[in-house]
């Protein structure tokens, strides 16, 4: 089902027009003042010519400014960009879906309104969703023109008459709406880098506290958090939050046993435990085991977090 085309003239100021690199994109600039970017972009950065070469065609600025500032990664449970960077990127910026449709097109054409580049005017997909929707540009006319589009796997399209910058704004100030983009809009927005993260898993006792005050207790020990969604039902529970300034994960939880899961860089196992332990101790819920579900990290009883290589020692400054 194709739905019609969202306008967002009137919505933001225009943004920069035209293929030089001779400034920030305006939308570019909004995004990024509302949404901070990573210290480092993952897959961030490259040979933009040898990109478009690769290609056949030039890319948008706003674009390459989206990529620059942020990489890979997720932006608010929205959507992850795919960039044309590195060796490793599981969601590359490439020119494949004529490739892997055009077959199915050949026998449903219905379900296929748009052509597939590198077919002119085709869609071209700049970003993947959570539910693997295809986020594409219409490439027709000059690059800074294209508008985006939306695929999903049920064949369902939105169109927006803007481009990526300007649709990252719009999603992120709320003032653009998609029935295809699966994201909790109630939440502040953020953006996590496609970095490696370690997974443990700590089970708890259960403890003398309700639920409600346990769960303040964390996070008051962990601030400054941001929400990150969450879950009841039948009494069961799920807070998920991240701690602000690090790249760490937490879902609190009934609903699969009372545990904590924690995510977090493996190079930084020793702080995260060592942080994280003393705050559930705070909670007053005794730990039953801690359990590395992915990763090479150790919280298991006797793991010293000071034996660690490159930790800091207990007593040091915290980089957090």
């Amino acid at each position: 089902m194709t739905r019609a085309a969202h306008s967002t003239e009137g919505n933001h100021p225009a943004g920069r027009r035209g293929g030089g690199a001779t400034g920030p994109h305006s939308s570019v600039t909004r995004v990024t003042g509302r949404v901070p970017p990573p210290a480092a972009a993952v897959d961030g950065h490259g040979d933009w010519a040898a990109a478009e070469r690769a290609l056949g065609t030039r890319l948008p600025e706003d674009y390459k400014q989206l990529v620059a500032a942020y990489g890979r990664g997720d932006f608010w449970g929205a959507l992850c960009l795919c960039t044309p960077f590195g060796d490793d990127n599981p969601v590359p910026l490439t020119a494949d879906l004529l490739e892997d449709y055009g077959p199915l097109r050949d026998d449903f054409p219905e379900q296929y309104p748009y052509p597939l580049f590198p077919e002119p005017g085709g869609l071209l997909a700049w970003a993947v969703t959570e539910s693997s929707a295809h986020v594409c540009w219409l490439t027709e006319g000059p690059p800074e023109s294209w508008p985006v589009v939306i695929w999903s796997r049920d064949d369902d399209y939105e169109r927006f008459d803007c481009g990526a910058g300007a649709f990252l704004d719009g999603v992120t100030d709320r003032s653009i709406a998609s029935e295809l983009l699966h994201h909790d809009t109630g939440l502040a927005p953020w953006f996590d880098p496609a970095i490696e993260l370690d997974h443990v898993y700590v089970r708890l006792d259960e403890g003398p506290r309700p639920y409600e005050e346990r769960l303040r207790i964390l996070r008051d020990a962990l601030s400054p958090t941001s929400d990150r969604g969450g879950y009841e039902h039948d009494g069961m529970r799920q807070d998920e939050f991240a701690v602000d300034g690090t790249h760490w994960l937490l879902t609190y939880e009934t609903a699969y046993g009372h545990q904590l899961r924690v995510a977090f860089p493996p190079a930084e196992s020793a702080e995260t435990r060592r942080t994280v332990l003393a705050a559930v101790e705070l909670m007053g819920c005794p730990v039953r085991s801690a359990d590395t579900i992915h990763g090479t990290s150790s919280w298991g009883p006797g793991s010293e977090p000071d034996s660690e290589p490159g930790s800091e020692p207990a007593d040091g400054p915290s980089s957090r």
